[in-house]
């Protein structure tokens, strides 16, 4: 199993869920978040002030998924999230060890 995290623009996230239902994902997890990559923030002008903008807002998306979807959705969520202009995120994917629907008792692949 992976466990698949995504940081997006906000304004993508439509996008994203409908890539990722369309390669059979049924369910994620997101979170507002704030933070900075490479480009260290940005400066915004408000009523004719400049200032600087250090923590810019994303979302965080999570996903577990089973390893031979893991590829197809990470390539989703890329193609989905992609405006070509800085700022357009990251995909990270990690081993899953395991996993329990709490409910059931399921366990890993079953349980997603």
């Amino acid at each position: 199993m992976k466990y698949i995290t995504a940081f997006i623009k906000p304004h993508k996230l439509d996008e994203v869920r409908e890539a990722l239902n369309d390669v059979g994902v049924s369910g994620i997890s997101v979170s507002e978040i704030r933070g900075f990559g490479r480009q260290k923030g940005h400066k915004e002008i408000y009523r004719g002030a400049e200032y600087k903008v250090e923590f810019v807002a994303k979302l965080k998306v999570e996903v577990a998924v089973r390893t031979e979807l893991a590829e197809r959705v990470s390539e989703a969520i890329v193609n989905a999230a992609r405006t070509g202009s800085i700022g357009d995120g990251k995909v990270f994917v990690w081993d899953l060890e395991s996993a329990i629907r709490i409910r059931t008792g399921e366990k890993d692949a079953a349980a997603i």
